[in-house]
């Protein structure tokens, strides 16, 4: 089936790209930043189409508002979650729901290894330090990756990423995912297993899931209770996978030795939890960095719109719909 798409608003800053192609296919495009939930419910009816970052929440009133309108038919997400998009909402009304799942892996995946790293090699506090005008170089000795054991839960497109090249690093890399084979994981160098198995053999344990009821506070006290003294955690996926209260528990009693959190449940954080992770001496917080590369902005902001002209079917160049979340709206 095709859809047609005649305009499009694009609510959070996308890379220049996006609009350049939507409009070299014939589509419009306007651009409103940072539309309060009133206006954004009242203007929506004008559109075909929104495209979001992760700023915009498109909610079931917004949905509603433009689906009854007539006019809503596709909301896409330049970038991986969708979870600032209601899309029961948008599949009871029709309205087809795609995200950009390959677009910001390498950056995502680089930023992990980088904290990985960060978190061995005390180099952020280091660095801090000597720029004070202190030479504590026997406070910041750290540790080698070579030999250790780095559990990946969730073995996607970025899980596998992180484990080539942490392979590189001499580590053994184990994971869990319901989803991918023995044989993709084989592939990418990773050891799968049960996550029972998994807790006790781990030096450093990264998550790469998406944040849905089955995953929230997947990393939680009871888990890091089953892990050896000194493991370290590694959040670049969605907050709320890992129980920031736990972390800070196990980093106080020494279960856990290092954290490092890019992603929180509420951003900017707000919550005296959150702040009080992100202040101890023992984690390296960055402020969702994950897709926040050149490189990452404009793959996001190309395959968003190469998936737009796609559904339109205006060009046989641009026919992939490997965004579409609920892909049954496109049979009915």
């Amino acid at each position: 089936m095709s859809i047609d798409i005649k305009n499009v608003l694009i609510c959070d800053a996308v890379d220049k790209a996006c609009v350049e192609l939507l409009q070299s296919n014939g589509i419009s495009v306007d651009t409103k930043l940072k539309l309060p939930v009133n206006e954004l419910v009242r203007v929506v009816k004008d559109y075909n189409a929104v495209i979001v970052r992760s700023d915009t929440k498109i909610t079931a009133e917004v949905i509603k508002a433009g689906a009854e309108g007539g006019k809503l038919k596709v909301v896409g997400r330049a970038g991986a979650g969708v979870d600032n998009i209601d899309v029961t909402a948008a599949t009871q009304h029709g309205v087809v729901v795609l995200n950009t799942p390959g677009g910001n892996s390498i950056s995502a995946c680089e930023l992990t290894c980088l904290l990985i790293g960060a978190l061995a090699r005390p180099i952020v506090p280091a660095a801090q330090s000597l720029k004070e005008g202190r030479w504590d170089r026997k406070l910041y000795s750290g540790f080698e990756l070579y030999g250790k054991t780095l559990a990946i839960i969730g073995l996607g497109r970025i899980g596998r990423e992180v484990a080539i090249r942490m392979k590189a690093w001499g580590m053994r890399t184990i994971g869990y995912d319901p989803i991918t084979t023995e044989e993709e994981a084989r592939a990418a160098g990773i050891e799968k297993m049960e996550l029972d198995s998994i807790w006790p053999l781990a030096d450093y344990i990264t998550v790469h899931t998406p944040l849905i009821p089955q995953t929230r506070n997947l990393i939680s006290g009871q888990t890091l209770a089953k892990c050896k003294r000194g493991v370290k955690v590694v959040n670049v996926a969605r907050g709320g996978i890992v129980d920031e209260q736990a972390v800070i528990d196990a980093l106080e009693s020494g279960i856990c030795a290092g954290a490092a959190f890019d992603v929180y449940p509420e951003e900017p954080p707000k919550s005296a939890v959150t702040k009080a992770l992100i202040a101890h001496p023992k984690v390296v917080a960055t402020p969702h960095l994950g897709a926040s590369t050149a490189e990452a902005q404009v793959r996001v902001a190309i395959e968003v719109a190469e998936q737009f002209i796609a559904l339109t079917g205006k060009s046989q160049k641009y026919t992939t719909y490997a965004g579409v979340i609920n892909k049954d709206v496109l049979k009915a």
